[in-house]
């Protein structure tokens, strides 16, 4: 049994919104892991609707301190992205795909530096521009071929920095699971039966496996 403490740093889709267990993907995972393979892992959701790796980059760092001391087995994983693609009801985009790669060179290097580390990329979306309205007056337009370039461009920024990367489009775009999914929510999240398929596909990837089979 290995007992490890993880952080899950991400945007709503790490939350888990859309999931009426409100488990999201991280506790699918860290259920599948106790329940079947009876692994101790401490899930720490740090997942924040509408987040920016802007955002996220200012706040990662103070959030996981807290939950993961010197003393423990601790680790990061971290899923980003979606939203900066995003246009704005002004139609700007949030956060330039430039932008957006230095972020996540940044937040991912320290990282690496600080914990063993793992990022999955950007889920895709519908690909008719699913639009959400988080709150009055503001709507955020979703585009999928934006999001799928970005994951892209973050791929070669793993690579660079020898970090495990998860490809999220190489592995459910226009899959017929992963379609129904986000017909059946929003969009641009999906369902719990959506999470659960990427929990799946996380069981038996190896950057994943060689944290918990040794």
């Amino acid at each position: 049994m290995t007992a490890i403490r993880i952080c899950f740093v991400g945007d709503s889709v790490t939350l888990g919104t859309g999931d009426i267990t409100a488990q999201g993907w991280p506790g699918r995972l860290t259920a599948i892991e106790g329940m079947i393979n009876e692994h101790d892992i401490a899930c720490y959701n740090l997942g924040i609707r509408a987040n920016t790796s802007t955002q996220i980059r200012t706040r990662w760092v103070g959030e996981c301190e807290q939950r993961l001391p010197d003393h423990v087995d601790g680790r990061y994983i971290f899923m980003f992205g979606l939203n900066d693609m995003a246009l704005e009801n002004t139609g700007a985009i949030r956060i330039s795909t430039e932008e957006s790669i230095d972020n996540a060179r940044a937040i991912m290097t320290q990282a690496k530096a600080q914990k063993p580390t793992l990022w999955l990329g950007p889920t895709p979306v519908r690909r008719d521009g699913p639009i959400i309205s988080p709150g009055k007056s503001v709507t955020y337009t979703f585009d999928a071929g934006r999001t799928k370039a970005l994951s892209g461009e973050y791929a070669k920024v793993a690579a660079e920095l020898e970090i495990p990367y998860f490809d999220m489009h190489t592995v459910f775009d226009g899959t017929t699971g992963w379609v129904q999914t986000l017909d059946e929510g929003d969009g641009v999240h999906p369902t719990g039966a959506g999470y659960q398929l990427i929990a799946n596909a996380l069981t038996s990837w190896a950057p994943w496996r060689s944290w918990l089979d040794v």
